[in-house]
């Protein structure tokens, strides 16, 4: 049982899609060479390959389950050629996605409307004739707030300016702050605007859909040479070791905290339940997340935050608390 740093589902799901096939092509690799390959530990493969043993095609017989053996520190895989075989869209799916794409292709500017137009071409010639099914099919889709504030970003950018931002956090943290946008970028079917954050004085990432108010600056929004675009998959949730650690554990029931929310470390203990440790620069949002969790979690440390939880917690229960009805004594009529 070790800390690890806090890896999200869909990250590890990508990995093992990509495992798969390229241990099949490299049949008896040595762990410590399948490890470096994909950029993990000798203790992440091990357990990505005892996930991988008890996975398969529908049916949970043993004949239906991936083969996995690496107990003499080579690695042997079998019974999973159906997840090696390169993935073909049907030509249902492949319309689809264009459609979609051609709903995108207004909205779109600069490169991403180069991405949108190189893949509606290369599924074009893909599908023949089939795809001028799509071309014929026009989507108009509502304009929410979202797109105003994509709209406002992209002008910012390109005419260097800066922008104010009023900010909910994933921490449930409303801050106004002023940015100098570098560029926006896709993660897990969202859009995050990437800057320079004059209040945190460093590149942030914030999420457009949660960014509540907007305006452009009459102030030049050059980014400062140290501001360097970072990879959004590794930055999405940036804390500041100055932010207090709390560290709380959670029941297996509430076990999505440690991906919904930027975690320092993760502890996972044999009865399904977890040891997270958290940075924050307001403990509001820990406290509010016990009392939606109720038993399912516990804050461990700092100790005078779990105190603080329980007596605002009781002083709120005593809040509904209703008097009982007075009952006369036997014999006396009621009012």
């Amino acid at each position: 049982m070790s800390a690890r740093p806090q890896e999200s589902a869909t990250a590890r799901l990508s990995r093992l899609l990509t495992m798969v096939p390229w241990l099949l092509a490299h049949q008896g690799v040595d762990i410590d060479t399948a490890a470096a390959q994909f950029g993990i530990t000798h203790e992440q493969l091990d357990a990505d390959l005892s996930l991988l043993f008890v996975c398969g095609t529908p049916g949970h017989l043993p004949d239906d389950l991936i083969e996995a053996d690496w107990e003499d520190g080579r690695i042997f895989l079998g019974n999973a050629d159906a997840i090696s075989r390169p993935l073909r869209f049907t030509i249902d799916e492949a319309l689809t996605l264009m459609v979609g794409l051609r709903a995108l292709a207004p909205g779109a500017s600069g490169a991403h409307q180069d991405a949108v137009n190189s893949a509606l071409a290369k599924l074009e010639t893909a599908t023949g004739v089939a795809g001028g099914v799509a071309s014929r099919v026009t989507v108009a889709l509502p304009q929410g707030p979202e797109s105003g504030v994509l709209s406002t970003v992209e002008h910012a950018i390109k005419d260097r300016r800066r922008i104010h931002l009023r900010y909910l956090s994933a921490r449930d943290e409303v801050t106004d702050r002023d940015v100098d946008p570098i560029r926006l970028v896709t993660l897990d079917a969202h859009w995050y605007l990437e800057g320079w954050c004059h209040r945190a004085e460093a590149v942030r990432l914030f999420r457009v859909d949660r960014i509540e108010s907007i305006a452009v600056l009459d102030l030049d929004g050059t980014p400062p040479a140290a501001a360097l675009a970072q990879d959004p998959r590794t930055s999405a949730f940036v804390s500041s070791s100055d932010h207090q650690a709390v560290v709380m554990t959670v029941t297996p029931g509430a076990r999505w905290v440690a991906e919904y929310y930027p975690a320092e470390s993760v502890v996972d203990h044999p009865d399904g339940s977890r040891t997270i440790t958290v940075r924050a620069a307001d403990l509001g949002w820990v406290k509010r997340l016990a009392w939606r969790l109720g038993g399912e979690l516990c804050v461990v440390s700092p100790p005078s935050l779990g105190a603080a939880i329980a007596a605002e917690a009781d002083t709120a229960l005593r809040a509904y608390a209703v008097p009982a009805p007075s009952v006369p004594p036997a014999g006396e009529a009621r009012p």
